[in-house]
Order: C-alpha cells, then structure tokens, then sequence
C-alpha cells in the first residue's frame, strides 16, 4: 500500500546512494545534540567549578579573576539551551528536505558540512562526507525540487 501523493508532486524515483552522506551525518548530529541538551542542566555546577580553578590559575600568574554570577551563570545555559535546539531543528529539517529532494535542503546541508569543516577531527571527516554527497551529479539530480 502506498500513500496517495498530491497532484503537485510527483514520485522523486529512487533516492541516490550517495544521499546517504548527506542524511546520516545530519542524523549523527542530530543525537549528538540532542544528548548534549539532556545534559545541559547539569552543567551548571561543573561551569562553578572549572571557574573556580581558573580563578586560581589566574592567581597565582597575575591575571584578572573571572566572575559570573549565578543569574549570569543562568543566562549562559538558557542561551546554550536555546543555540542547541536550534541547531537540532536545522539539522533535523534540513535532513528531511533531503529526503523529500528540496533543492534547499541541499544548500543548508552544504552550509553546515562547511560549518562541520571546523571540527575537528570528526567533524573534518564528516563535512568532507557531506560536501562530497553535496555535490554528487545524482544528488544534484535528486534535489531540483
């Protein structure tokens, strides 16, 4: 059984092999943050006390300490709780424009492979797979719609 598809749309064909390194390194990078945001509540006391040892660094070679306040310590994780589900939504609707072969999904994904680049190492690896499956002529292909 099929789903029924609207008069606009018409059957993509098959999806090229290559797809697959767009797809699955925006599916790696999908959990990966999605597992660094379960963990974010409890990063706060961990913050507390990479500042205090820094602050003691910073003592003992003549440098100004580092303070953050706790509502400022507050703000620092909201703000990283807000850049990671955003980023997790850019990814994960940018793998499904990929999927439905959306020419913009295409463009996002090269966007973040580049982004990727700086990562290093894992991330080098993985951009470099995503702008190769960018830029495959069966992609290309794939994603005009």
């Amino acid at each position: 059984m099929t789903a029924p598809t609207s008069p606009e749309q018409k059957p993509l064909g098959p999806r090229p092999p290559r797809l697959l390194f767009l797809t699955l390194p925006l599916l790696i990078g999908v959990f990966y943050n999605a597992i660094s945001l379960l963990t974010l509540p409890f990063t706060g006391p961990t913050l507390t006390d990479v500042l205090a040892r820094l602050n003691e660094q910073a003592a003992t070679s003549g440098l100004p300490p580092v303070q953050l306040s706790p509502d400022q310590l507050q703000w620092v994780l909201w703000l990283s709780f807000a850049i990671t589900a955003v980023l997790i939504l850019w990814l994960y609707y940018t793998r499904r424009a990929l999927l439905e072969g959306r020419n913009w999904g295409r463009v996002s994904a090269i966007v973040i492979g580049v982004f990727t680049l700086l990562v290093f190492p894992v991330g080098t690896v993985l951009g470099i797979f995503m702008l190769i499956g960018a830029f495959d002529k069966q992609v290309m292909a794939y994603t005009r719609h």
